[in-house]
């Protein structure tokens, strides 16, 4: 017998029966507007426009990082999924968009398919808490170039805004108030830092319970990213809000700055709000400088809104009706570009 695909170390049989267990898991994220189910050449969705006058499609990509060093050291691998799906849609709702359908792209050395569905499944509560549909995604088995029990994701998310209705920024002026809604801890980003603090500096055990924390160092670390797409597009219907920003890699200071107008700034109250304890370790174990920590972490805000300061008590109000314990964190100031931390 002559060599085969399987003798170079890409197993189509695995992919197969990765494809078969997930299948239907995958289709629970499919609506009406869903044409095709798994195993096209592409994915068919055609949008209810919903009265919209000029509708724009708005894109998104992102991966999850190195946060996925941590679910390899936890052999937990159930939520990175959601963590992928957060990390785009959350960037197309910072533009207003309501998130229409994602696809996933999941590379391996070696496909184990108990664990692809693993992922898949975190991929799938996502989208449900996205309210988007999971309608295609590719698994690659990259032998030589992967180890055995490690991979890598990314992800891609179109969703659908009314072109008067794209939230770009430019309304922003001094006196507008900046409105934060609270994290569910580091999310997906400085996990290289997080590593070396917590793992090289301290050599922490990833399953040590660690006095402040509510539960095991590895279990706070792989807590998922929030997604901010209901409570955002409920407000969105009822008020208006003038910029939003996804508090991502490069914390507040490279974030906010993306929706300010020329000639504004933004000063925000340390205290306004509570930090999650997970950052305080970090700072302290790490010898963290204050500015470096606003610099690479969310801080506990996971996205920000800023609005006028006539609509914001009522918007707080909105918020807390819908379940978010959000809070004023700070104001717009004349300024350029810049973020202060008071």
């Amino acid at each position: 017998m002559g060599l085969t695909y399987k003798d170079a170390g890409v197993d189509i049989a695995a992919g197969n029966k990765a494809i078969s267990r997930i299948k239907e898991k995958v289709e629970s994220t499919f609506d009406h507007q869903v044409l095709t189910g798994l195993g096209g050449f592409g994915g068919l969705y055609a949008p209810v426009l919903q009265g919209m006058e000029e509708p724009v499609l708005v894109s998104g990509t992102d991966g999850v990082g190195t946060k996925l060093k941590i679910a390899f050291m936890m052999d937990k691998h159930d939520t990175i999924g959601i963590d992928l799906v957060a990390m785009c849609v959350n960037d197309v709702l910072a533009q207003g968009a309501r998130p229409l359908f994602f696809l996933d792209y999941l590379a391996t050395g070696k496909l184990n398919p108990a664990k692809a569905a693993e992922i898949v499944n975190g991929i799938v509560a996502g989208c449900k808490r996205a309210g988007c549909s999971l309608i295609g995604g590719e698994t690659a088995e990259l032998p030589d170039f992967y180890q055995d029990e490690e991979y890598d994701l990314a992800g891609f998310v179109v969703g659908l805004v009314d072109k008067k209705e794209i939230i770009s920024g430019e309304g922003i002026k001094a006196g507008d108030k900046i409105i934060g809604l609270p994290s569910s801890g580091i999310h997906s980003n400085g996990y290289s830092l997080v590593r070396k603090v917590f793992f090289d500096l301290a050599n922490y055990n990833i399953e040590q319970e660690i006095e402040g924390l509510e539960m095991s160092l590895g279990e706070e670390l792989l807590k998922p990213t929030r997604i901010y797409t209901d409570p955002v597009l409920k407000m969105l219907d009822k008020f208006s809000i003038k910029g939003i920003a996804h508090i991502t890699g490069g914390g507040f200071l490279e974030n906010i700055p993306r929706i300010l107008p020329q000639g504004t700034g933004v000063v925000i109250e340390e205290g306004s709000w509570q930090i999650p304890a997970v950052f305080n370790l970090l700072q302290t174990v790490g010898d963290i400088e204050l500015k470096e920590m606003y610099h690479t972490f969310n801080m506990g805000i996971g996205m920000i809104l800023v609005v006028d300061k006539t609509d914001c008590e009522q918007i707080l109000k909105c918020a807390a009706g819908l379940g978010e314990s959000a809070c004023l964190i700070g104001e717009v100031v004349p300024g350029e570009n810049s973020v202060e931390i008071k």
